[in-house]
């Protein structure tokens, strides 16, 4: 899997994820909407921890910097 995720991308995803699941635990999110922002929240944890988006490869999408 080639990095396509960067920093920022990463950083705000994870952010993103941290706080679904914090709604969800306090119970501000509920039923099958809450559980179906568990699993975008968990998907967006995943991305960020791995740095690769599948379907940013579907699309030719890629927010790494480049190396020089």
């Amino acid at each position: 899997m080639k990095r396509n995720v960067g920093v920022f991308d990463k950083v705000f995803r994870i952010t993103v994820a941290v706080i679904i699941a914090l709604l969800y635990y306090f119970q501000v999110i509920t039923g099958t909407v809450g559980l179906v922002l568990i699993i975008l929240a968990a998907v967006f944890l995943l991305t960020g921890l791995f740095n690769f988006c599948g379907l940013y490869t579907l699309f030719g999408i890629n927010t790494c910097s480049k190396k020089k």
